[in-house]
């Protein structure tokens, strides 16, 4: 098992929460995820992650599988400009791989936003640390387990 995988496997447990981690093969869409899991596209947690311009920290933004990010509505949340977030960034922030961003066990604390289109489901699949792991959650606990600010930030 892959320290990332761990890591996530640790804060779950940690929360209390007996989580089904599933190995899903390679996915590179949230609609392939979904496919492998068998649930609607939205009920996949995207983490999309941007670099605050002038903090150069990085931002995470839950979203649903279906939805995107609107850059404009992003900046204004964040209050400071967004930029790309390249791997090495990621890596360190978060201590995953792209692809494979999990909404907890971040290696450093990192501002979170909830899309509120994830509320509207029982379960949701979000990335377990790798990019072929997703595990299952209420998606009701996320914003007291990553601190996410639920806000309206997709097109």
């Amino acid at each position: 098992m892959s320290k990332s995988l761990k890591r996530v496997r640790a804060a779950l447990e940690a929360a209390g929460i007996a989580a089904d981690i599933k190995e899903l093969g390679q996915t590179r869409t949230a609609q392939e995820a979904a496919d492998a899991v068998g649930c609607q596209i939205d009920q996949i947690a995207k983490s999309i992650i941007f670099r605050g311009e002038s903090s150069g920290t990085a931002l995470l933004f839950l979203t649903a599988g279906g939805n995107r990010v609107c850059d404009t509505k992003a900046a204004a949340l964040a209050g400071e400009a967004l930029g790309k977030a390249d791997a090495a960034l990621i890596r360190a922030q978060t201590g995953f791989a792209i692809g494979g961003v999990a909404p907890i066990g971040h290696l450093n604390p990192i501002h979170a936003f909830l899309d509120p289109r994830l509320l509207e489901f029982t379960t949701i699949w979000a990335a377990a640390g790798t990019p072929r792991h997703v595990f299952a959650l209420d998606p009701h606990v996320l914003p007291d387990l990553t601190g996410a600010q639920v806000a309206d930030f997709t097109l």
